[in-house]
């Protein structure tokens, strides 16, 4: 029965990790109408899966990490201990998706690691010096990072597109009129054509910037799509690297203790869980972070991405758990702040999110613990 509770737990995480993480790649695409909802939805969803089945050879580091290795003596954990960690953790960041606001699915499971180690094994037998310089240093860090690096990396990449001739192309949108009626002479009004042509001044959901030029005799246009494209998912890739093995670390907790070890089974299940639901539960917070935050055109987006994935992706192969949500907030948070766009009280409202992310995982750890034991 309580390796049933853990298997439960652990897909609930895996499920509300999906939903409030795999969009979070792709906003830049749909946030910038390079690409529609659905179509950044099912590439997030595809390049998503492929990182998990690769993440337990690239990211060991973050399996024996989230097993509670060094943070809590060995040994001091028990099934129930496990399957307190997998709920306060899911149930956090359930409760953010619920909401549309994008939280870090590591966050919420530090909180509750705490939170358990607390009620198990009592204050003073958590190590919080590895706490503060493992877990809560490059949390606290990665936002910071990934301004910094969207401000540094998106002049850059302006200044090469400017000498490289590629312009940014300024266009009015022309749309299909109604029928209007066209006053005449007498008081008699006459019936305007259906359908024929107007021009008018869109915004950013009716009328896409697009850049004007070529790129070593290809349109620029295409290639920057493409390589939004690749960048997006580049990102969902480092992310699923990233999370995947947080999360199958109370699988292989559990096979400690002698319960069943469902080996890579249980990291396709998880897999399989993460993607749906991305599928299933992602809308709120894809709006939230594809259109709330700032307005993005396609060269900013490909920007962020590209400082996103490249920090995910070093901080799995140091084996950091540094949170892709905090980094891939940041530097959209970073191209608001450059072009002047950003919107400060949505801004506000997600680091409210962050800040309680990890008290709320530690209290939901300690209570669900408790009444487990009970």
């Amino acid at each position: 029965m309580i390796f049933v509770l853990l298997l439960l737990a652990a897909l609930f995480l895996a499920w509300s990790n999906g939903a409030n993480d795999n969009f979070k790649g792709v906003a830049t695409l749909y946030g910038s109408a390079t690409a529609g909802f659905r179509k950044s939805l099912y590439w997030a969803s595809m390049t998503t899966a492929l990182g998990s089945l690769v993440s337990v050879s690239l990211a060991g580091t973050l399996v024996r990490r989230f097993s509670g290795k060094g943070l809590i003596p060995d040994g001091a954990l028990d099934a129930s201990a496990l399957v307190a960690i997998g709920l306060a953790g899911a149930l956090t960041v359930f409760l953010a998706t619920a909401i549309g606001m994008p939280t870090s699915t590591t966050h919420a499971l530090t909180g509750a690691l705490a939170g358990v180690g607390l009620s198990a094994v009592g204050l003073g037998q958590v190590d919080w010096a590895v706490f503060g310089s493992k877990f809560a240093t490059p949390l606290l860090v990665s936002p910071i990072l990934a301004i910094g690096a969207t401000a540094v990396v998106y002049p850059l990449l302006r200044r090469t597109r400017q000498r490289l001739g590629v312009e940014r192309q300024t266009c009015l949108c022309v749309g299909e009129g109604g029928k209007t009626l066209v006053p005449l002479s007498g008081g008699v009004s006459a019936m305007s054509l259906a359908g024929s042509p107007e021009l008018f001044v869109g915004d950013g959901a009716r009328c896409v910037e697009r850049y004007q030029g070529r790129f070593v005799g290809v349109e620029a246009q295409q290639v920057v799509d493409l390589a939004h494209y690749l960048s997006a998912g580049a990102v969902c890739f480092a992310r699923a690297v990233n999370d995947t093995p947080k999360i199958a670390a109370l699988l292989l907790a559990a096979a400690g203790l002698g319960l069943p070890d469902l080996g890579r089974s249980g990291l396709l299940l998880m897999a399989v869980m993460m993607t749906a639901g991305g599928l299933l539960q992602s809308r709120r917070v894809a709006e939230t972070m594809s259109r709330r935050i700032t307005d993005l055109n396609p060269g900013q987006g490909l920007t962020a991405n590209l400082a996103t994935a490249g920090l995910v992706l070093g901080a799995s192969r140091l084996g950091l758990p540094v949170s892709t949500t905090h980094v891939s907030c940041g530097t959209i948070f970073g191209i608001g702040m450059v072009s002047r766009g950003a919107r400060w009280r949505t801004i506000g409202q997600i680091l409210l999110t962050w800040v309680t992310t990890l008290p709320m995982g530690l209290l939901l750890g300690v209570g669900i613990y408790l009444l487990l034991s009970a």
